[in-house]
């Protein structure tokens, strides 16, 4: 006698083992908002180099020329390096709010993991991320960095911990946004606001002027996870371009990066609790 198949509640999926199980699906995500994202258009894949070179054209002489940023050794290879952690968490984060409610239509019809969907906004962003990295990491070597151990992997953690902040965020924020088209809104204020919340502009060291540097100011400043990961990129990338840059590497990243790895992890299981509990009813609220 054959044992019948257990009953399988649909709507309620296995979370992200379903998604790496589906790995193809996911792949037909990338490529349908690629082609979406860049259908008739003349430069395709090449606005991914054009946009961010020309937000780092306008902060590069705004910033570095006319308000005199630029005392701070290799301002162009730091500059570029906070934004290229700031453009592809803003990107991800951003896409991934809109990415359930953008497809609706996929969610009312047919059953797939809702996973996919703010997953395939994380990986859209690494598409347009690794032409960026390729132009800092030119950049940087043009500007005399040369590669260490201890900066390269400081460079893949800050890429890392982007992901893992990009992802928790996106997954809690897509299922919200389902119920709450406000917080779309929400998301795209706040985003603005974050560039001159982590030291992409600016020094950590203009802050630790301001608040003093034994002030609980500064350490939550310092604990900020986007703050590490930008000073993490800086590590790798701009740290070593010139002798005296190293110097103003702030004081215990190591041991805010192991702290603002706990804090990605932990936002990454609330987000995915979160949506995991909310997926249910994504198709009568769309």
């Amino acid at each position: 006698m054959m044992t019948p198949a257990p009953l399988v509640v649909q709507g309620r999926g296995d979370g992200m083992r379903d998604v790496v199980r589906r790995r193809y699906l996911l792949s037909l995500l990338v490529r349908k908002e690629l082609r979406v994202r860049y259908r008739a258009s003349l430069l395709g894949l090449g606005w991914s180099y054009v946009k961010p070179a020309v937000q780092f054209g306008v902060y590069f002489v705004g910033l570095g020329l006319l308000l005199r940023q630029n005392a701070i050794g290799d301002y162009a290879v730091y500059l570029f390096g906070g934004l290229v952690v700031m453009t592809a968490f803003s990107e991800a984060v951003g896409n991934a709010t809109r990415s359930v409610v953008v497809n609706g239509d996929l969610v009312r019809k047919i059953y797939l993991p809702r996973e996919l969907f703010p997953v395939s906004s994380l990986f859209v962003s690494a598409v347009h991320l690794g032409p960026q990295l390729l132009v800092l990491l030119v950049g940087a070597i043009v500007a005399g960095w040369r590669p260490d151990p201890v900066g390269l992997l400081a460079l893949v953690l800050g890429l890392l911990l982007t992901a893992m902040l990009a992802l928790g965020l996106g997954l809690l924020l897509a299922a919200v946004n389902v119920f709450f088209r406000d917080v779309e809104n929400l998301v795209d204020l706040v985003l603005m606001v974050l560039v001159w919340a982590s030291p992409v502009l600016y020094s950590w060291q203009r802050v630790a002027d301001l608040v003093g540097r034994d002030s609980a100011w500064l350490t939550a400043y310092q604990a900020n996870p986007l703050t590490v990961a930008v000073e993490l990129v800086h590590r790798g990338t701009w740290a070593h371009a010139s002798p005296g840059n190293a110097a103003a590497t702030p004081p215990g990243l190591l041991g805010y990066t192991v702290l603002a790895f706990g804090i990605a992890a932990a936002l990454l299981v609330v987000g995915q609790l979160t949506f995991r509990r909310l997926s249910g009813r994504f198709a009568q609220e769309l």
